[in-house]
């Protein structure tokens, strides 16, 4: 693998032909130098990847990385989400906002923010949404401002940082992490029609083909995956009051029990007179893949960044990588896996 772009790869992309989302602006000066240190590989989206502390991030993303890791403090109950790009984080992120919120916004047919508001709004990432410097500038946001957190009131936070990465703020303080994994091949088969979707129309199309094996190499945003969920997996052992780890498939088969366990692990577990009065069972209606994307504010609405809120919602199913993958892309991802995985007793 290479550590620069070759010179007979692609410039980048002249900026009125990708969206705003897309801008991939001056570094400011605060990151320039580390930035243009870092080695680099072709983007499925943006124009490069970068290699820091093992894991791969675009040219906005890693601005946004170093931003939270100078910058960040995190309070004592804040609580962060955290995942791999395309392992559940929409889902995710409605069901604790809901969870978490249920006293305040006990209707969930009518009057609840998820009706109106993409949960990606709600539940701002980090390094994306808050973080993110831009224009040759840099301001550190006013976190007290946005979520107007005081001490029974925790803030909602998300991120795709892999465990190495996050300020030390956040491995040193009480806060809770909660990580979703999912089956890397269907996390391949999302990532790739995702960015895809966020492609312009006058960009060639990622082949499926090409996209495999930059992912097989681990050059895929925040990836290699499979050292991602490692690295939570193994602090979640060590610290389990600290980190939950959770599969994306196994809360589709037995999503009851897990959002259960995920109110305990949070400090709101449900009581047994709300569940004997389905509360439990109306916020996991609520966060139905179909109910959210039906919804007019996904299904037209756009994020502040300029993605439309219905490219988040593709379909969200266990096993579509069969769908998609041959035998042989089979046998080599699950190879890597077994390898990567081996012995931890992580398994996917």
């Amino acid at each position: 693998m290479s550590a620069i772009i070759s010179k007979d790869e692609p410039s980048p992309l002249p900026s009125h032909l990708i969206p705003c989302y897309l801008q991939e602006n001056d570094i400011v000066p605060e990151f320039k130098n580390m930035v243009l240190s870092l080695p680099r590989e072709k983007g499925w989206l943006a124009s490069y990847l970068h290699l820091y502390q093992g894991f791969w991030h675009s040219t906005r993303q890693i601005q946004g990385v170093l931003s939270i890791q100078k910058h960040f403090k995190s309070l004592d109950n804040d609580i962060l989400l955290v995942t791999t790009p395309k392992s559940g984080t929409t889902w995710l992120k409605a069901i604790i906002f809901s969870l978490v919120n249920r006293s305040v916004f006990p209707d969930t047919k009518h009057n609840h923010p998820l009706l109106t508001t993409n949960p990606h709004t709600l539940v701002p990432i980090l390094e994306l949404s808050l973080y993110m410097p831009s224009k040759s500038k840099h301001v550190i946001p006013d976190l007290s401002s946005i979520f107007k957190a005081s001490v029974d009131s925790p803030r909602f936070l998300s991120t795709h940082l892999p465990y190495v990465s996050l300020p030390d703020s956040v491995k040193n303080s009480p806060c809770k992490l909660v990580y979703l994994c999912r089956n890397p091949k269907d996390v391949f088969v999302s990532l790739w029609h995702f960015t895809n979707r966020l492609k312009p129309e006058s960009c060639a199309q990622n082949t499926i083909e090409e996209s495999f094996e930059k992912f097989c190499e681990g050059v895929s945003s925040y990836g290699p995956v499979w050292d991602h969920s490692l690295g939570y997996w193994k602090v979640s052992s060590e610290r389990p009051e600290k980190v939950l780890f959770l599969n994306y498939d196994d809360m589709r088969k037995e999503p009851f029990s897990h959002v259960k366990k995920l109110a305990e692990f949070l400090g709101f577990p449900f009581s047994t007179e709300e569940e004997n009065n389905g509360d439990v069972t109306r916020i996991l209606e609520l966060c139905t893949f179909d109910n959210l994307s039906n919804l007019e504010v996904n299904r037209t609405g756009k994020l502040s960044s300029g993605e439309e809120n219905k490219a988040f919602f593709r379909r969200g199913e266990v096993g579509d990588w069969v769908n998609y993958l041959t035998p042989e892309m089979t046998k080599k991802i699950d190879s890597i896996v077994e390898q990567k995985l081996h012995g931890s007793g992580l398994k996917f």
